[in-house]
């Protein structure tokens, strides 16, 4: 199975330990597992442990990518504003003779540890085979194209390649997304009877259309 690019909050949310801690900001997911075992111990691993498998873009300026900065009101100077408190590689408010200025660079810049995207828009479907009529609940990225959900759902069924998918009588295109594919997450009939679109995910048929090959 090839590696996502694309990762639901809910994804990120279950690499919550320090042994697997991943976190998302900016609409980047980031393994931050690397930099919890150079700096096990230090306290400045508190805020971002805190937050394990959650986003954090409210640490961030959204246009420079870098922490937010505000002015201290004792020192009338700027200063990175953590109000969870002081993280790795955030220098101190003022001099310190404990804290080397030269930290490299810092781990929300170094793409190194980003590992994909996160999804603007998740959302729920139905994929139902109808040679054996198992029918698989999957929240996906609205982002990824059928072919990337297909890579998700071969967890489920390893020759999920042999089928051809289709909705509401069409084939759809592998290399589209499901939008593109006119596969949306609500219609009119939902709308007028007050249903959540969540409760009444769209239904993707899959239809047996070749040899099934060695999964």
């Amino acid at each position: 199975m090839s590696r996502r690019k694309y990762f639901t909050p809910a994804e990120v949310s279950e690499h919550n330990t320090a042994a697997d801690l991943w976190v998302s900001f900016l609409g980047k997911v980031y393994d931050l597992t690397p930099l919890v075992t150079q700096h096990e111990g230090e306290a400045l691993l508190l805020p971002i442990m805190e937050f394990a498998g959650r986003d954090i873009s409210s640490w961030f300026n959204a246009e420079t990518g870098h922490v937010l900065r505000h002015v201290d009101l004792q020192t009338n100077c700027s200063q990175c504003y953590t109000p969870r408190g002081r993280f790795v590689h955030v220098p101190p408010g003022g001099p310190r003779s404990d804290w080397a200025a030269n930290v490299g660079r810092p781990w929300w810049t170094d793409g190194g540890y980003q590992v994909g995207l996160l999804s603007a828009e998740p959302r729920w479907i139905r994929v139902i085979n109808t040679l054996t009529s198992q029918e698989q609940r999957l929240q996906v990225c609205s982002e990824e194209t059928v072919a990337e959900i297909l890579q998700r759902y071969l967890r489920y069924n390893s020759h999920a390649h042999s089928y051809t998918w289709k909705h509401k009588g069409m084939a759809l295109d592998m290399s589209k997304t499901l939008y593109e594919n006119n596969v949306f997450t609500s219609d009119t009939e939902l709308q007028r009877l007050q249903l959540h679109c969540d409760q009444f995910p769209p239904a993707i048929l899959l239809h047996f259309s070749d040899d099934l090959t060695d999964g």
